[in-house]
């Protein structure tokens, strides 16, 4: 297949802040690429390294052959950005933000007109292009933003966070659309920390945490590295979980402890669990669940986090909705 995206050890330091940390990969043509991180993985100094907003300390990527440090205006001619952050103008139509972008491009008359037809009717929005963005729900405004980003029709997209905010509902719109662009023949890199999102939608998935990829392959691929079945065991005190630790430790089982819960691997987990029943008495459980193997999962075993909790920004959360509002 052929590679159009292709980051060769990108190096970004803040100062004394490494930011990104010799990150590399390659991305098929017509395939979705997902960054699975936290915030402060490296996920968005990335994207703003191949998008050409910012330079590598050191290092190099390639968009369809193009160097983004030596030939950052060819990049920019083959790929659209939609940001993490909101961009569109509130007191402006969906159209006319649209438009604006059409012209940045070098787009004018007849054919600037039929370009953002083109897009907002790609996104689902020509019906509403005439009424102001500060109308528009959180979801529209997500749309809007790909739609700026479509306008010049690009080879290749850059998505940072595009579900940051949304309800399911309105995400699994945003999911479809974007398996739009696969099947276009678009090439797609979304940074996500959704771990649902980057399941679905990957063909591969890097996962990404403190500047470095710990990780790549397919979802399948990755979730493959944990074999057999999980037992998770939430119980109510420290006592408990410390007496069944000790329990589990004189049977040889591979367990890892997450405040009050236990997380058991094991190969089978029809014949461990009637041993760990018989272990749990006198003990107070509030939970017994048999886990199958997940990105999840995966991500804690490799960089011993729990992404849905450490990848939340209240702050960043709340200057997004107060925006949409």
């Amino acid at each position: 297949m052929e590679v159009v995206v292709e980051a060769v050890n990108l190096v970004k330091r803040f100062g004394s802040v490494m930011a990104v940390n010799g990150v590399s990969f390659k991305i098929e043509k017509g395939s979705i690429y997902s960054l699975l991180g936290p915030n402060g993985a490296g996920k968005t100094t990335t994207i703003k390294m191949l998008s050409t907003l910012l330079k590598p300390t050191s290092g190099d990527a390639y968009i369809a052959g193009f160097s983004v440090v030596r030939e950052p205006l060819k990049v920019r001619r083959i790929i659209g950005l939609m940001p993490q952050d909101l961009t569109a103008d509130d007191e402006m139509t969906g159209w006319d933000n649209v438009m604006i972008q059409a012209r940045l491009y070098g787009y004018k008359g007849r054919e600037a007109e039929e370009r953002v037809k083109r897009a907002l009717d790609t996104v689902g929005l020509l019906d509403v292009a005439t009424r102001k963005v500060s109308t528009y729900s959180g979801g529209m405004r997500r749309r809007l933003e790909v739609a700026m980003s479509l306008v010049h029709d690009p080879e290749v997209l850059f998505l940072d966070e595009p579900t940051l905010g949304l309800d399911v509902q309105t995400r699994r719109v945003l999911w479809d659309l974007i398996r739009g662009f696969r099947r276009s023949g678009k090439t797609v890199l979304l940074t996500t920390h959704y771990m649902e999102e980057a399941e679905v939608l990957s063909d591969r998935v890097a996962i990404i945490d403190e500047g470095r990829i710990k990780a790549e392959g397919s979802p399948e691929e990755l979730k493959s590295r944990i074999r057999g079945d999980m037992i998770r065991l939430e119980l109510y005190t420290d006592i408990d979980v410390k007496g069944l630790a000790e329990e589990l430790s004189r049977l040889g089982l591979s367990y890892r402890v997450d405040s009050n819960t236990l997380t058991i691997s094991t190969y089978n987990a029809g014949e461990t669990l009637p041993l760990i029943i018989n272990m749990l008495a006198g003990k107070r459980v509030k939970s017994v669940n048999i886990v199958k193997p997940n990105l999840e999962e995966v991500f804690l075993e490799i960089t011993g986090k729990r992404l849905r909790e450490e990848s939340f920004d209240v702050f960043k959360y709340r200057v997004l909705t107060q925006r949409i509002r």
